[in-house]
């Protein structure tokens, strides 16, 4: 039996393991909006929760650390969408192509993705909340999926359009935070 074909391709970005198709992996991009994948991780987390052990850990420190990580979470995705609109440019994650400006202030002086960061939190929260360890592989899936399939292509996209400001605004602010 071979071993798979671990090759870092510098174009792409990306690890072509197991040997995937470049192509086929090129056809997953910007194709299910990322509120929807949050939600597929989150019902699958769900289902861990069912068949794994629990943390021990009391309800009310759950609950109250489950709430305050969800509350953060939303109001970090609420201020970029906020700044987006501010800006006249679109929200719409699977059609970068139609943004028509680059929003570096606010929320983006801290992050270059600060609706994926929310989304990310939200799942954090509902990990605290389920209290199994193994739920807290959903937020890291979401981080790794959203990273390859949404934002690598946006960001190849929004470097065409916007060029070197893009380019000075990725080195000097970080993808996630």
């Amino acid at each position: 039996m071979s071993t798979p074909n671990l090759s870092v391709n510098a174009d792409a970005g990306y690890l072509d393991t197991l040997g995937l198709n470049r192509h086929l992996m090129r056809a997953l991009e910007l194709k299910v909006p990322p509120p929807l994948v949050a939600l597929l991780i989150a019902a699958a987390m769900w289902g861990i929760s069912l068949a794994t052990p629990l943390a021990d850990v009391p309800a009310r420190i759950r609950l109250g650390a489950a709430i305050a990580i969800a509350l953060a979470g939303v109001a970090t995705a609420i201020s970029g969408v906020a700044a987006f609109r501010r800006a006249k440019t679109t929200v719409n994650p699977l059609k970068p192509e139609t943004s028509s400006s680059l929003v570096t202030s606010g929320i983006y002086r801290l992050t270059r993705n600060p609706m994926y960061v929310g989304l990310a939190l939200v799942l954090i929260a509902w990990a605290v909340f389920l209290s199994s360890t193994w739920t807290f592989l959903g937020p890291l899936v979401f981080a790794l999926y959203i990273t390859r399939f949404q934002i690598m292509p946006e960001e190849r996209v929004l470097l065409g359009m916007f060029g070197e400001t893009y380019s000075a605004y990725q080195a000097k602010v970080r993808r996630w935070l």
